[in-house]
């Protein structure tokens, strides 16, 4: 295996012989906040504690030599399935309070409607209408989150009321971990490295139905096309490149 984008270049494959590519190399860069205190020990993405926990078993540490800090007190930022995910998780590792910090309110969660209900049957003390500004930390380690409480002011272009801040109304949330569940965004090391291919202002490979991109020999589907989506819309796209590359590959035989 090697690391498209870095190892070798989406040029470089083409120029040794292969006559198409195709790029599914998702979405899984992590988001951050920004903001104060996000490089201290005992934050994670939501990325990094779900991998550590689920697929390289930290739960069995030290059987399994993944470690993870088990937080006490946890607070999970976010609003969607993975935010839910994450903070379901903390409490099986033995959290004794698991927070969920989201900007709007429940109306605007993104989250489906049955995560949240597991979420609050299993005790997640949901701090909605609330935002992050500081990881507050002592020594290295996180201490506390501080927040500061919201207002929903007139939709913005999502669709959704935009969250204000109400000026004097922070306080800290004191937790030993932080979870940040906010999203992801395109991975950007293969489209950074290939010349000739167009991207969004997001920085996604953009391709027609069929996932052929900008740059002849290219396809491209998944989610580093759509952004965070479904493994099953991913299969699709894969389904529907892989029928594309067939008729490429046979028109240049013909000709």
């Amino acid at each position: 295996n090697s690391v498209i984008g870095k190892l070798h270049t989406v040029d470089e494959l083409l120029a040794s012989g292969f006559d198409a590519v195709f790029i599914g190399s998702g979405a899984g860069l992590p988001m951050f906040m920004g903001i104060e205190g996000e490089n201290l020990n005992g934050v994670y993405s939501a990325n990094e504690f779900l991998t550590r926990v689920n697929l390289m078993k930290a739960y069995l540490f030290p059987e399994y030599d993944t470690p993870i800090k088990r937080g006490a007190h946890v607070a999970v930022v976010g609003g969607g399935n993975v935010a839910m995910d994450a903070a379901r998780t903390a409490l099986r590792l033995g959290a004794e309070q698991v927070y969920l910090v989201y900007r709007r309110s429940m109306e605007e969660l993104p989250a489906r409607k049955e995560e949240v209900h597991h979420a609050q049957e299993e005790g997640i003390d949901f701090r909605l209408l609330t935002n992050p500004v500081e990881v507050v930390g002592e020594d290295g380690w996180v201490k506390g989150l501080k927040c500061i409480k919201m207002e929903l002011g007139e939709p913005d272009e999502s669709g959704r009321r935009r969250p204000i801040p109400i000026e004097g109304s922070e306080y800290v949330i004191y937790v030993d971990t932080v979870v940040i569940a906010i999203g992801t965004g395109s991975n950007p090391i293969i489209p950074e490295s290939t010349p000739g291919l167009e991207l969004t202002k997001r920085g996604y490979i953009m391709a027609d139905e069929t996932g052929k991109t900008s740059k002849p020999g290219v396809y491209a589907g998944g989610d580093i096309v759509t952004g965070a989506a479904t493994v099953i819309l991913a299969a699709g796209a894969g389904r529907k490149a892989a029928n594309a590359i067939h008729e490429y590959l046979m028109s240049k035989v013909k000709a």
